[in-house]
């Protein structure tokens, strides 16, 4: 965040981590006292940083005389100060809190374990356990294959059965058909023959009736 101010006006504004205050100074020292309670005017530096606390120590790089911090360059615990240039209505400088650190080590977590790298059984039982899912998903694999074959050979035998059924009835029906047909045929020619024979009778008895006309004639 950064302050800037003419006279006795103050404005903040907060980007990331950082801090930019301009007070109304005139000269480039202020005293350590009226620096921290201006800084604890600040709600973001009030709540992070632990410099302006009662009981932290205050450290600086750099004093004029005894209670005066100069703003050109001071440290104070984990807050840095830089000027950064210089009106004649006033002075800017960034605070920067928690600089990162170049020493390569980490910052202790209690709460979170320290990692460990894994022994050769763990990474053995890992590979186990492994196998032993790839395993169990080749045999499902094969047992849904296998039940998807045995459906389609149902389905096919099924289908199979069925046309079957299909060309017996249709069979059963044509021969069934052809038994009333023959039936039918072999009916109608007898009755004609019995009509014929009968004609026949009844031709004979017309002949022998008019030869024996002809007979009581003569």
């Amino acid at each position: 965040s950064r302050e800037t101010g003419q006279n006795t006006d103050t404005q903040t504004s907060h980007r990331g981590d950082e801090v930019q205050c301009r007070p109304t100074l005139r000269d480039r020292t202020m005293t350590l006292a009226a620096y921290r309670e201006k800084l604890k005017e600040l709600p973001l530096v009030a709540y992070f940083c632990s410099c302006i606390l009662p009981q932290c120590k205050e450290k600086t790089t750099k004093k004029t005389h005894q209670g005066v911090v100069d703003l050109n360059l001071c440290l104070i615990k984990d807050m840095e100060v830089i000027e950064l240039n210089k009106r004649s209505s006033g002075q800017a400088f960034e605070v920067i809190l928690r600089p990162p650190s170049f020493d390569g080590q980490r910052e202790f977590n209690p709460t979170i374990p320290p990692r460990r790298d894994p022994s050769l059984e763990e990474i053995q039982k890992k590979l186990d356990a492994a196998e032993e899912r790839r395993k169990g998903q080749e045999a499902e694999l094969l047992k849904h294959l296998a039940d998807k074959r045995e459906h389609e050979r149902e389905v096919a035998q099924k289908a199979v059965e069925e046309h079957n059924n299909f060309i017996k009835m249709a069979k059963e029906k044509l021969e069934q058909r052809m038994e009333i047909n023959k039936e039918n045929r072999e009916a109608h020619i007898t009755a004609m023959l019995e009509r014929l024979q009968e004609k026949e009778k009844h031709a004979e008895e017309v002949r022998k009736t008019k030869a024996q006309m002809e007979v009581d004639w003569q």
